[in-house]
Parts: structure tokens; C-alpha cells; sequence
């Protein structure tokens, strides 16, 4: 399982989406002086978004037997971490004068990159063993 370098992208895309659950996602400066601290789980749409990236992180990284799954589930799991950045982006840009946002907010696109590299190995990976089949059978049939 550890043999191949999508793993390790898949590994830290899933602990990346993992350590959001315990993150700040921004800090409200109230008039006084105080400052209140924002979760990513206390926004319901946010904790919903945040259990099916770990998922699908969890599922893309613990399905390395199959390895069309694992590079269809870590694409799907980068196409939504890129949504969820543009949602944290338009958020941002909304509250912005409001709020001050913690360097967490850069982590879906990361783990997006992660995720989609991962990918790419997967399928590399699994072309050259498609390859390496048909010239073994081509072999076998000249003999």
C-alpha cells in the first residue's frame, strides 16, 4: 500500500480534510476587542461538505487494490474540494472586512492538487501494467 507515491498524496489530502473538522475557519473581532472563534463544523453546510470529502479521501485511499476506483473517487474527491474552495473564496470575499480567516482556508485547494496528482500516478500506474499484460500475451501467442 505504501510502495507508491499516490499514496502518500492520498494520505495527506485525507489527513488535510481530516484536520479541518478540528480547525478554526475564521475569527469575528467583535466591538470591544473580543474575538470569537468560527469551526468549520459549526456551519451545517460546511460539517456536510467536510464528511463527504473525508470520505471520499478515505474511500479513494483505502481502495488501492482497484485502482480505476481509487482514480475515479480521488477525482470526484478533487472536483468537490475545488467547489468547496470556491465556496470558502466567495465567503471570504463577502466577509472579508468582518472577519479574519485562518491560513486553513487554503487546505481544500491543496488537498485538491494532492488529490488530482494522485490520480495521475494511478493512472500511469495502471497503464504500464495494461501494457506490460498485452506484451506478455503477445509473447505467448508468437511461442
Amino acid at each position: 500500500m505504501w510502495q507508491r507515491i499516490q499514496t502518500l498524496y492520498l494520505a495527506i489530502a485525507t489527513v488535510l480534510t481530516g484536520s479541518l473538522f478540528f480547525c478554526n475557519f475564521a475569527t469575528i473581532l467583535g466591538p470591544g476587542g473580543e474575538s470569537v472563534d468560527v469551526k468549520y463544523y459549526e456551519k451545517l453546510p460546511y460539517l456536510i461538505f467536510l464528511i463527504s470529502l473525508f470520505t471520499a479521501n478515505a474511500i479513494a485511499l483505502l481502495s488501492f487494490r482497484t485502482r480505476i476506483l481509487q482514480m475515479r473517487v480521488s477525482i470526484l474527491a478533487a472536483l468537490l474540494l475545488t467547489g468547496f474552495q470556491i465556496w470558502l473564496g466567495v465567503d471570504f470575499f463577502r466577509h472579508r472586512n468582518e472577519m479574519i480567516f485562518s491560513f486553513t482556508a487554503v487546505f481544500p485547494i491543496v488537498a485538491a492538487i494532492l488529490d488530482v496528482l494522485a490520480a495521475r500516478n494511478i493512472a500511469l500506474d495502471e497503464a504500464m501494467v495494461q501494457s506490460a499484460s498485452r506484451l506478455r500475451g503477445s509473447r505467448r501467442k508468437k511461442k
